[in-house]
């Protein structure tokens, strides 16, 4: 009795998430599908490769939508924005969002002259808005002054609002440099988040990278409700392996965080890639704490 006791107790200080290795094994009948995209950055070796295998696998892992890296002259992975967006719903997926961006001259960042940057944003928007995607997203920026910093912001806003008029919308994605870095005493990523139009530029929070940037995702969710949008589930290797991102606490506030979907991201493996992704995926199917669908 005694020692059914102490079985009891250690299993209720389990967390709800538990890394894959850990979990308990179910059967893939009892897995429900949930509407989980993947960055395919995380295939990035594969896909060069072979890009019709790999699609191919991504879906039958049970992922439902990509996020690309991958957009070149107005084609994604070498394929026309119709080509990507039929390889794609033969697998089983959608295009939700894409790492894609335009960055700045020295001499526009003095002039803020963007016209020749916008030029090239209209082309970009309708190439990706002919593949489905929901979102256009900046992977990271570079500057060097405050001033910079805010002309970035006013050219996302720009930005957005041009996504916005066709039903799209613009975002940025963190690393861990933006919590580290400060402008005359300012963090960059709250510059950022205060200095952006919410109406046109949403956050897609890469969760991992803001715990090694010394910071809390939920403290982030708590200051700026409604921001992020997209999150990137992340860790140092596969979902759960490292233990030192607190996903428990991430899934439980997602509400105030303002999300609508989940990217999984993994860009080091213990296995090989496509085996990693698909263990990330099961993490997510097997935590109570994942919701089926974030966008209601």
């Amino acid at each position: 009795m005694k020692k059914n006791i102490i079985f009891i107790a250690t299993l209720l200080l389990v967390t709800v998430c538990m890394p894959q290795a850990f979990a308990t094994e179910q059967g893939e009948a009892k897995k429900k599908k949930k509407e989980i995209a993947i960055q395919l950055y995380s295939v990035r070796d594969d896909i060069g490769k072979d890009y019709a295998g790999t699609i191919k696998a991504v879906g039958a892992a049970g992922y439902a939508a990509v996020e690309t890296a991958n957009y070149n002259d107005g084609k994604f992975y070498g394929k026309t924005p119709e080509e990507f967006k039929k390889d794609l719903a033969a697998a089983g997926m959608t295009a939700l969002s894409a790492h894609t961006m335009r960055k700045l001259t020295g001499e526009e960042l003095k002039s803020k002259d963007f016209t020749e940057a916008m030029k090239w944003w209209d082309q970009a928007i309708a190439a990706h808005k002919a593949t489905g995607m929901k979102y256009i997203v900046c992977a990271g920026i570079g500057v060097d002054n405050l001033e910079e910093l805010k002309t970035y912001c006013e050219y996302f806003d720009l930005i957005g609002k041009k996504c916005s008029e066709v039903g799209m919308k613009f975002g940025y994605h963190n690393h861990a440099y933006e919590l580290t870095n400060k402008y005359d005493d300012q963090v960059m990523y709250d510059f950022m988040l205060q200095n952006t139009n919410p109406e046109y530029v949403i956050f897609e929070m890469d969760v991992y990278w803001v715990v090694k940037g010394g910071q809390s995702p939920v403290e982030y969710f708590n200051k700026y409700p409604g921001r992020f949008e997209l999150l990137h589930i992340k860790d140092h290797k596969e979902l759960g392996q490292s233990g030192m991102v607190g996903f428990d606490a991430i899934f439980r506030n997602t509400d105030v965080a303002g999300v609508k979907h989940l990217v999984v991201e993994v860009e080091q493996y213990n296995y090989t890639p496509l085996e990693s992704i698909a263990k990330s995926l099961d993490y997510l199917f097997d935590c109570s704490l994942v919701k089926k669908k974030y966008v209601k």
